[in-house]
């Protein structure tokens, strides 16, 4: 039975990443606020005349618009929106960080509005120069929310109010538990703190970058990041 072939038109989107297709043309993943993670061919986008050539760039708002019916859609139009500041030095990293966590873990054609809008705050808020720690932690939660893991932060793995006084760790299926001696710890008021969004505290600052480590790896399956290699070596030179 033949697939039903099916037109967008100027969906809302940014790029996350594209890669040679052929001699002509690119592969490229979009973020779209209505369908999803969506893989197209971009034809003939690598030829100098090609309108597509300077719009398909990352972290600047677009509107796509493709046909097709398998996975691999066909990219019909791209138009460039502006009004967002591109990021610039760590905060370009941060960007990509962003881009491979939803390629790495977000399925395709699977709408999440509510996450694109968090996407788009993220990378004006780094554009504009806020520090990347709160930015990455409320994007993180939003992200593992969206896919079905929200972190609990407010009770622990047996139902008990967190206690901001004693210290824990966090079991990626069950949430806070009462730490044991030797166990990696975060306190209670981290994960209050965290709640609340509010990261002041120095601690919090260091301890809620740990768990939200802990609980991407483990739905990564702990699979490094090609973007925390490169921000490492960037610090190494």
């Amino acid at each position: 039975m033949r697939q039903r072939r099916e037109r967008r038109d100027d969906e809302p989107a940014f790029i996350l990443h594209t890669h040679p297709y052929r001699e002509t043309s690119l592969i490229v993943e979009a973020f779209t606020e209505r369908h999803g993670r969506v893989a197209m061919v971009a034809k003939g986008a690598k030829r100098p005349r090609s309108e597509m050539r300077g719009v398909l760039q990352a972290f600047q708002p677009l509107l796509l618009s493709w046909a097709g019916a398998g996975e691999l859609k066909t990219l019909v139009k791209a138009e460039w929106q502006g009004g967002l500041p591109l990021p610039t030095g760590a905060a370009l990293l941060c960007g990509f960080y962003l881009n491979e966590l939803l390629l790495r873990l977000l399925p395709r054609e699977d709408p999440h509005e509510a996450l694109f809008a968090q996407y788009q705050s993220a990378l004006r808020r780094l554009a504009a120069g806020d520090d990347s720690g709160p930015v990455l932690r409320a994007f993180e939660k939003a992200l593992l929310k969206e896919l079905g893991y929200a972190v609990v932060l407010d009770r622990d793995g047996a139902g008990g109010a967190i206690d901001s006084s004693r210290t824990y760790r966090y079991d990626p299926e069950r949430g806070p538990i009462e730490a044991q001696a030797g166990e990696p710890l975060v306190s209670g008021r981290t994960l209050l703190d965290m709640a609340r969004d509010d990261y002041s505290d120095p601690v919090t600052q260091q301890q809620s970058k740990a768990l939200m480590r802990l609980l991407i790896n483990h739905r990564l399956e702990h699979q490094p990041l090609k973007s925390r290699q490169v921000f490492r070596d960037l610090l190494q030179l």
